[in-house]
């Protein structure tokens, strides 16, 4: 895709959720027209793309006969039939990430693996098969039971402390994972397009509800010394290079008490934690990744001013049409970007939309976001 630029460009993702919905907004900048597929018939993409189609993404012959034809395929979510991704590559279709770097991201446990064998540090684990494995490793706790596969948005994942929490374990094949004190969770988006140029993001710090184990709100940029953004940087960047991957990669980290970073895992895709860009930064995750995909010179990703995101959620107790109320006085305060993903149905804790809130310090930008979160109730 190097002689010329042109907007013909078959583009198909798979996938049709709220990333791609922005994914699309940002490609329609371009000139671009992608296609999606989605199990949803009314998927966020549905309303916004003239190529939206129905279809389960884990079947080998839906997602094969989707990519026919198209010259990129690339991916929203990373719960997608591999096999018909390599059938595609072979026979010329370009796949980005590439399917043998989503197989192993697919499995936590490969994930681990990964990183073990290619010096990027992360917390100690085990394997298991199934969950009567679990008191093997009782002088170990506390762990964190992850599930290998199948796990999404704080799902797959419950804590091993003690006995108490045997029955809770979960009964398929995981990994065991030292917990980790840590002080901040952080994140890095990193992306390398097909020459091999790798640029980041400057690093993000998460604040997680702990009752559903989801971002609720990001702070850019993250309150770390020099030092740690650093390294956080080049973590990430060692991240990407290994798996040889192009593509936008989520990478999340802990940092403990100790000082030290960690990888927890990462995604291959955009994230939740690359939001703010849209907004808070000079080019997107969204425009990196197509970027990615068009081999073109990565974006400028340095902030433009300082960003807070919430995590707009369903509010707890109500199922049925969404029914966004305080709308207007959040609308009314300075900063605010709304970004509602169009989803018919509430429930609680379902993700429904995003604020990004744009201020010239943090500070001020994290009393809007709060702002935010107690005026906008998402009921039914």
């Amino acid at each position: 895709m190097n002689k010329g630029f042109t907007t013909n460009i078959k583009i198909g993702v798979l996938g049709g959720g709220q990333l791609g919905r922005m994914l699309q907004q940002k490609a329609l900048c371009l000139g671009l027209d992608i296609a999606f597929i989605d199990p949803d018939e009314n998927a966020p993409c549905k309303e916004i793309s003239a190529r939206f189609f129905k279809g389960d993404i884990k079947d080998f012959e839906t997602v094969y006969s989707f990519g026919k034809g198209k010259d990129v395929i690339t991916i929203e979510i990373e719960h997608v039939n591999v096999q018909a991704l390599e059938k595609l590559q072979q026979e010329g279709v370009k796949v980005f990430p590439q399917p043998n770097i989503i197989k192993i991201i697919q499995d936590k446990g490969l994930q681990k693996i990964f990183y073990k064998e290619n010096n990027i540090p992360t917390s100690d684990f085990f394997l298991i098969n199934e969950k009567s494995e679990i008191p093997l490793f009782e002088e170990h706790f506390p762990l964190m039971q992850k599930m290998r596969k199948g796990g999404y948005d704080g799902q797959g994942v419950t804590p091993m402390r003690s006995k108490l929490d045997f029955e809770a374990g979960f009964d398929t094949p995981s990994i065991l994972e030292k917990m980790v004190d840590f002080e901040k969770e952080l994140s890095v988006i990193v992306a390398r397009n097909e020459n091999g140029e790798i640029k980041s993001f400057p690093c993000v710090e998460c604040e997680f509800n702990p009752e559903v184990n989801l971002v609720e709100f990001l702070f850019s940029p993250a309150n770390i010394s020099d030092e740690i953004e650093k390294k956080s940087q080049k973590i990430a960047k060692d991240v990407i290079e290994k798996l040889g991957m192009v593509g936008i990669l989520a990478v999340e980290l802990f940092l403990t008490k100790d000082g030290d970073i960690l990888v927890n895992e990462v995604a291959p895709r955009p994230h939740n934690s690359g939001h703010q860009t849209i907004e808070g930064n000079y080019e997107s995750q969204y425009g990196q990744l197509l970027r990615c995909l068009l081999n073109l010179p990565l974006g400028d990703t340095e902030i433009k001013k300082p960003s807070v995101m919430v995590n707009l959620l369903g509010e707890k107790g109500f199922i049925g049409n969404a029914v966004y109320d305080g709308i207007e006085k959040v609308l009314a305060l300075p900063g605010v970007y709304l970004h509602l993903y169009g989803k018919a149905q509430t429930k609680p804790f379902r993700k429904m939309g995003h604020a990004t809130v744009v201020n010239n310090t943090l500070e001020e930008a994290k009393v809007i976001a709060k702002k935010v979160q107690e005026e906008l109730r998402i009921i039914a």
